[in-house]
């Protein structure tokens, strides 16, 4: 999962490919407080382990780390940390779906792999 896929016979294999690209253009593709670039990073960050964090800063590095190995324990406080380091709510938000989303099709390409017989990359 190093490398960034985006497209979604990458991601589901094939049967929702048609729903995951709507999912992954819908979440990367429109217009927000972030751009396409730093949602796609953020993505790939939080899709595996060792991803570069092109573009991230510090604060928002650990934060999608947080969210996507760690998500229950976000606290107020590291919502705090990003609006005193500049992020607005709604690019936060933004920043919070793009980890979310490229956590959950990590662990579906890790799965998928494991049913192929498979090592994930």
């Amino acid at each position: 999962m190093g490398s960034a896929k985006h497209n979604a016979k990458a991601w589901s294999g094939g049967r929702y490919a048609a729903f995951t690209q709507r999912l992954l253009d819908s979440v990367l593709g429109a217009p927000g407080d972030t751009s396409g670039e730093q949602r796609r990073a953020v993505l790939a960050r939080a899709a595996g382990p060792g991803a570069p964090a092109d573009g991230l800063s510090a604060p928002l590095r650990r934060y999608v780390d947080m969210v996507a190995r760690h998500a229950y324990k976000l606290t107020d406080d590291d919502l705090a940390a990003l609006q005193r380091a500049g992020s607005s709510e709604d690019a936060i938000f933004e920043i919070t779906v793009s980890a979310a989303l490229g956590a959950a099709l990590g662990r579906l390409e890790c799965g998928l792999a494991a049913l192929r017989g498979e090592a994930p990359d």
